[in-house]
């Protein structure tokens, strides 16, 4: 068992536009103090660059090394929005339209049935929004399988769980089945597309599935609670204990991806521009439009009340309680281990806030969540 020192480790970073959030690096602190994280570091910016950036605390407890500004992080299902722009990119051009059967692009799907037999039909769109129904495979399965396609054989086999659209239920197959479709119109591994048509051109250097030795070194650990004021490290055990061994994993589309600030501070950027950034377009402003605008009616969705489900993004239909801060329609989502990026079309603005704590019980709702979001949007 780990006891975190109370020492501050502060870092801030000042752009020339930046503006003053004294309250921002007071706040991480606090969360520090009250033995709610490790450590952690916010970006709060808008349509031109960063605005503040504050880190704290440590990113391993074992050798005390604090949090550097481009430290590596797990950032889970954060990577479902990346999955999204991706379909959205494929849709704009014609190489798919997610309104379409999935078993128009996947020829397994045409015999996809639920537990009495019934045959099912699926779109693009119900994948990304999880209405689709799918069964998830379950937990320690998903080792098995190397690539995407053999993950699509395995998915297809387990019975729909209800009527497409008749209800919300967060699944992680149905995002990876999006993803082989992207693969198949491609003809590129979605590894090698988000690379290719995202990462690269926009900057995101250290945004990837399979980091490598070097880039590991700056990985920020993961941590949980072993008692109030104590911390035990959390294994990623997804990585099947060799980081750099990409065959030995599919490309999780729903949740693979490790990122820095700097990277994902941009992705936001871009979108928060309406899909152009530094001169680049990416996505038209009407194709951002839909795919962070509600799809799911008035549907009951997750983590938190009031919420929507896009093409990939959760989007706020009804701001309250943790929320509150924002505007109707911003987007954007959580991680497992409590990372964030939310984006306010209104506001222009956006949060981010990257930490490794595995044990939130409800991250998306979490106090901490609410009160570094609620710094990072004051006005």
């Amino acid at each position: 068992m780990k006891q975190l020192l109370l020492i501050p480790i502060l870092c801030c970073m000042n752009l020339d536009a930046a503006e003053d959030f004294p309250l921002l690096k007071k706040q991480l602190d606090e969360e520090i103090t009250k033995h709610e994280i490790v450590g952690g570091l916010v970006q709060t910016g808008n349509r031109d660059g960063v605005m503040r950036q504050e880190m704290s605390g440590l990113a391993d407890m074992e050798t005390k090394r604090a949090i550097q500004a481009d430290d590596l992080f797990w950032i889970a299902s954060m990577t479902k929005p990346i999955t999204g722009t991706a379909v959205m990119m494929l849709h704009e051009r014609g190489k798919l339209n997610i309104h379409n059967p999935v078993a128009k692009y996947l020829p397994e799907f045409a015999d996809l049935k639920d537990a009495q037999g019934k045959h099912m039909i699926i779109t693009i769109a119900q994948c990304m929004q999880h209405s689709s129904g799918l069964s998830d495979v379950p937990r320690g399965a998903d080792a098995e399988f190397e690539n995407l396609a053999d993950l699509t054989k395995y998915v297809v086999t387990l019975p729909v769980n209800f009527p497409p659209d008749r209800k919300w239920s967060y699944c992680q197959s149905s995002i990876n089945i999006a993803a082989r479709v992207v693969e198949v119109v491609t003809g590129k591994s979605f590894e090698a597309f988000v690379a290719e048509e995202l990462f690269q051109p926009l900057g995101m250097k250290d945004t990837t599935f399979s980091p490598s030795a070097e880039q590991m070194k700056r990985l920020c650990k993961a941590y949980q609670k072993s008692a109030a004021t104590e911390w035990k490290e959390a294994p990623l055990r997804f990585l099947l204990g060799d980081p750099s061994a990409n065959k030995k994993r599919y490309p999780r589309a729903n949740g693979g991806l490790f990122s820095t600030a700097a990277d994902y501070g941009r992705f936001a950027r871009m979108i928060l521009r309406g899909g152009e950034l530094d001169g680049r377009r990416y996505l038209k402003e009407e194709t951002v439009r839909e795919m962070t605008r509600v799809h799911t009616g008035d549907l009951a969705t997750g983590f938190t009340p009031g919420n929507g489900w896009g093409i990939g993004w959760c989007v706020i239909r009804k701001p309250q309680g943790v929320t509150a801060i924002l505007s109707p329609g911003s987007h954007g989502h959580g991680g497992a281990f409590g990372t964030q990026c939310w984006i306010d079309p209104v506001k222009q603005r956006y949060f981010l806030f990257l930490v490794q704590r595995s044990d939130f019980a409800n991250a998306d709702g979490s106090a901490t969540r609410q009160s570094l979001q609620e710094k990072a949007f004051a006005p």
